[in-house]
């Protein structure tokens, strides 16, 4: 592992370790104590198979779009997304994911150009249904920002950054000249700052990814079949795991709203995703606790709710991408 993916990785961990020294430092012992007696552990080992579940679906995705018959191959392709959620975890605004799929799949002999095109079909549907689940909490879920103070103008700023790319997209697809003007005025005005040459190369470089991105979209299009299952098992993928907090809520024996749980994890991924630490450190936590404090009234509570969430859900992921990386395909699984 390279050294800034490994100090990354030392940064997650004593961030996280400070967030929750912090949080057991203020929270009495004996009443975490006894927190943690009346944990259901039926829904500790549901949560973990759930996380499971949601790599499967996206390995599933990956398999499918790959055109893949055997289900042999399917557990190579299990690797990928755990490999993903390690590098998603350790680099800033998940940076590392995508560069680490693409080496996860070459180590599977896929080559180059057919792993850069099978992540950008994974990409745009993923994209596509994660600002559907967005729309759908920022809109049917708004009663809950007024309630969430200061966190709602940050929920907002990542909501229209998310639309900003959707709509990038779009235009990608569907008006690539359109894009490529765009680009071209951004190109003449970002003249006045920086060098032509090197505004010449940069629009050069834009022009050419534009070009590539409609051209891999358009071959999405092709395979309707492939993208349709793709597009359900991407819906069932964050179902899964936006259902965590409430399954947490149910590990500590407390109720809640299933829609509202959701609503509320939806709100905290928008929040996370504007975070340039590695794995929003700090700022997940902190936003875990401002919003389910509407669920969990006891701190002690609220702080073993936190740890099991941000545990299946980040570093359980970690610590499996860790053995992924480790272990590798020992032989050629071309189809």
């Amino acid at each position: 592992m390279r050294k800034k993916y490994f100090l990354g990785f030392i940064a997650v961990l004593a961030i996280s370790a400070f967030v929750l020294y912090w949080d057991l430092k203020q929270t009495n012992f004996k009443a975490l104590l006894s927190a943690s007696k009346n944990i259901n552990y039926s829904f500790i080992i549901l949560i973990f198979l759930v996380i499971l579940c949601t790599y499967l679906c996206e390995a599933l995705i990956l398999f499918v779009l790959a055109g893949r018959k055997r289900f042999s191959d399917l557990i190579h392709f299990y690797r990928v997304p755990l490999i993903q959620a390690l590098f998603n975890a350790i680099t800033p605004m998940a940076t590392g994911g995508q560069p680490a799929q693409l080496i996860a799949l070459k180590q599977m002999k896929i080559e180059l150009g057919p792993a850069s095109s099978l992540l950008l079909m994974k990409f745009i549907i993923y994209q596509l249904v994660v600002f559907c689940a967005y729309v759908w909490a920022f809109f049917t879920g708004h009663q809950l920002l007024g309630e969430m103070d200061h966190f709602n103008i940050v929920i907002v700023i990542s909501f229209l950054i998310h639309l900003s790319t959707i709509i990038f997209l779009l235009f990608g697809m569907f008006a690539r000249k359109t894009l490529k003007r765009i680009g071209a005025l951004l190109f003449k005005l970002g003249g006045y700052f920086t060098s032509s040459r090197k505004l010449i190369n940069l629009q050069e470089s834009f022009d050419q990814q534009v070009d590539e991105y409609y051209l891999e979209s358009q071959k999405l299009f092709q395979h309707k079949k492939s993208l349709v299952i793709s597009f359900i098992l991407t819906c069932i993928q964050l179902t899964l795991f936006y259902s965590v907090p409430f399954l947490t809520i149910k590990a500590l024996n407390l109720s809640g709203s299933w829609v509202e749980l959701m609503h509320l994890n939806i709100l905290v991924a928008l929040f996370m995703a504007v975070i340039p630490i590695p794995g929003a450190s700090g700022g997940a936590e902190l936003g875990f606790q401002t919003l389910f404090k509407f669920f969990v009234k006891n701190g002690a509570q609220l702080v073993l709710g936190m740890f099991i969430w941000r545990f299946a859900t980040y570093f359980f992921g970690m610590l499996l991408g860790v053995i992924a990386w480790l272990i590798r395909p020992k032989k050629n699984i071309r189809g």
